[in-house]
């Protein structure tokens, strides 16, 4: 019994699919959190898995999500759908459930979030709107768990006696009725074919779905009369055809909502988030108050929260070591082994790990920005600008994912309706610098720049901004000439950050460094280790100079020399930060044989301030990890275009560090 969960964006679909599985989905209160179908069974019911689908406002193959939407409702053949909606917002939602009802599948409607509607004084008769719409309405609050075992238990009742919506014409009469009518007696006997509704055939039909179109192989004639009707529909009504069944939906929702609604005041969550959205979206406000926000942001978990906590870590892997060392020392190991475990994987694993309070501490304060709906409103910000450089708004989220990691970021531009505004936001995404680089930028601004270490982060940061809009302008007037499409995105109230979402969201990240750090980053520390510890004829060296690592670091050296680091120890750290960031302090931890609370103390042996801004800048830039690039394969589906975008990072990165090294040795 296989249940396709389905609704607008932002309407708590996340939060019901975890509250139906018991899964630990994201969850975000801003657009576009679920750019992929998920899946999980239904607790208590054997035998049955909800799909949770992207969030769409209508079906139609636009963007990415609502394509991966549609083709799972036709193709996926559900036993049924649950279509979650939001109370509050009752007509814009109710678009995506007539869509649904066309399709004649097995559906019941979640009316979310009716704790608001109470609370701000409004009102639904629920069975009154369930015969309306013709099929069962259950009323539930997904954040609570209210109402969610009876709408399961509806679900799973309207599944088993196969009970199909029964209100099918949203009009009685008139042009669209009889276009619409004309239409699917056409194609009736394709649509069953190839089992889908012929009335929804229909009516994708009119809207000029070209694809379905090619999957009813309709032959020339059946085209041609569907065109007429479609024009004598155009002509009768006054509208276009796609105006002509928005006005159709939109009438019957009025009608629905007017019989069955008694309508919410404004709510206070309301009037607060408008309030404070003069300020945090003001003309002359936003700017400065989100660079505000974000330098408080990093300063707190650069400067004073997470420094220290990572310093304490950091403390107690080092105890460890010498604890393990001294310990195999007495136990009289074979000093190979011992150099594996001390020097590979306590130093390279160690090194890393002692950064994990860094990176949960900036992600902490970014699920609250999240979570409270500030992220959206960056999104508003921040499409001005973006317009500038030839995408939109929307743009930004799958960017602003980026800074905690590329694999994600890269997903997220399904939710773009243009593929140029895809394609060009994807090449875009790798200049933000994620969460992976933390660990070497906390180490080189502990080793050159201790006291500005929140302005050299916001730096960092920024400029890898500054790279993107470059680039991002240059792109606008060659490879991707033409307009973004324009900007929609809801707005959500702010919120109070639910504490559950903000710990699930600490855990996943956590969760994900700790699994890098002992399998991707723990296989890196111990091929670097015994590269370092033998030569060609794999004798143990008493120099790592003289190792199989140093041969080849030399012969790659040079390519960095005029960036002001040309040591063959820095070179081979770079080929390692290929495999992941993280791996890049490890490595260098391994070559110069200390652990990393030391290794600040170190580097400035290797690097003047000057070549340590150069090297930097070169890792904020240079390619993405291998997950990233394999992602990117994927999205861009072209290995051409990958090793393409993979190169011109790399070309990028180097020319920046070495106008930076040049001219900063200048002057």
């Amino acid at each position: 019994m296989i249940f396709a969960l389905a609704g607008n964006q932002n309407s708590g679909k996340t939060t019901l699919f975890n509250a139906l599985t018991g899964s630990k989905q994201h969850v975000g209160n801003f657009p576009g959190v679920t750019v992929d179908q998920k899946a999980g069974e239904v607790r208590g019911v054997k035998g049955a898995e909800v799909v949770d689908l992207p969030g769409i406002y209508s079906i139609r193959p636009y963007t990415q999500e609502e394509i991966v939407s549609r083709d799972f409702i036709l193709d996926g053949k559900p036993d049924g759908i649950i279509n979650i909606v939001d109370a509050t917002n009752l007509e814009r939602n109710l678009y995506l459930t007539l869509q649904l009802l066309e399709m004649r599948i097995p559906m019941v409607v979640a009316l979310n979030m009716m704790d608001e509607v109470r609370e701000n004084g409004g009102s639904v008769n629920v069975k009154l709107l369930g015969s309306l719409l013709g099929v069962p309405v259950v009323p539930i609050v997904a954040a609570k768990n209210e109402g969610v075992s009876e709408l399961v238990n509806q679900a799973v009742l309207v599944v088993k006696k196969r009970m199909l919506p029964a209100v099918q014409d949203f009009c009685p009469d008139g042009a669209v009725h009889r276009c619409i009518h004309s239409v699917a007696h056409v194609i009736e006997d394709h649509a069953r074919a190839i089992g889908v509704s012929p009335r929804f055939c229909a009516t994708k039909l009119i809207e000029g779905d070209e694809s379905l179109q090619e999957r009813l192989e309709l032959d020339q004639n059946e085209v041609e009369l569907i065109e007429h009707s479609v024009l004598e529909m155009e002509h009768e009504t006054g509208f276009d055809r796609n105006e002509a069944l928005a006005d159709m939906r939109y009438t019957f929702i009025e009608h629905v909502v007017g019989e069955a609604v008694v309508k919410c005041r404004e709510s206070r969550e309301h009037r607060r988030s408008v309030a404070i959205d003069r300020v945090l979206t003001g003309k002359y406000t936003a700017l400065p108050v989100f660079f505000g926000v974000m330098f408080l942001v990093f300063w707190l978990t650069f400067n004073v929260i997470g420094s220290s906590l990572s310093d304490l870590l950091s403390t107690g892997i080092n105890a460890l070591t010498a604890l393990v060392d001294r310990g195999l020392t007495a136990y009289g190991i074979n000093p190979v082994v011992q150099s594996l475990i001390i020097d590979g994987v306590f130093a390279g694993v160690g090194s890393v790990l002692s950064f994990l309070p860094i990176v949960v501490t900036l992600f902490f304060f970014l699920s609250i920005l999240e979570d409270t709906g500030y992220m959206a409103r960056i999104a508003f910000v921040m499409d001005r600008l973006l317009r500038k450089i030839g995408l939109s708004g929307r743009s930004f989220v799958p960017m602003l994912i980026g800074f905690g990691c590329s694999v994600p970021a890269i997903m997220a531009t399904r939710t773009l309706a243009s593929d140029r505004d895809r394609k060009m936001t994807i090449l875009l995404t790798p200049f933000m610098s994620c969460s992976a680089k933390i660990p070497i930028y906390a180490v080189f601004c502990a080793a050159f720049f201790a006291r500005y270490q929140a302005l050299v982060m916001i730096g960092l940061y920024c400029s890898g901004i500054v790279l993107a809009v470059l680039v991002a302008l240059i792109l606008k007037g060659t490879a991707f000439r033409g307009e973004p499409v324009p900007f929609v995105m809801e707005l959500p109230n702010y919120r109070m950050p639910s504490p559950k979402n903000v710990l699930l969201l600490l855990w996943e990240k956590a969760k994900d460094f700790l699994e890098r750090a002992f399998t991707i980053i723990l296989l890196a520390s111990i091929v670097i280790w015994f590269l370092q510890s033998f030569d060609t004829r794999f004798n143990v060296v008493s120099q790592s100079a003289d190792s199989l690592l140093a041969m080849v670091g030399r012969l790659i050296a040079p390519v960095f020399a005029p960036l002001g680091f040309g040591d063959w120890r820095i070179a081979t750290s770079l080929i390692s930060g290929f495999v992941a960031k993280e791996a890049v302090v490890s490595t260098l931890s391994v070559l110069l044989g200390t652990g990393v609370a030391s290794l600040h103390t170190v580097l400035p042996g290797l690097f003047t301030a000057l070549s340590a801004v150069s090297f930097l800048l070169f890792t904020l830039l240079y390619t993405p990890c291998v997950a990233a690039v394999a992602t990117l394969k994927k999205e861009l589906k072209s290995g051409v275009a990958t090793v393409g975008v993979v190169a011109m990072q790399c070309v990028i990165a180097w020319i920046v560090a070495f106008a930076v090294y040049q001219i900063g040795g200048l002057v």
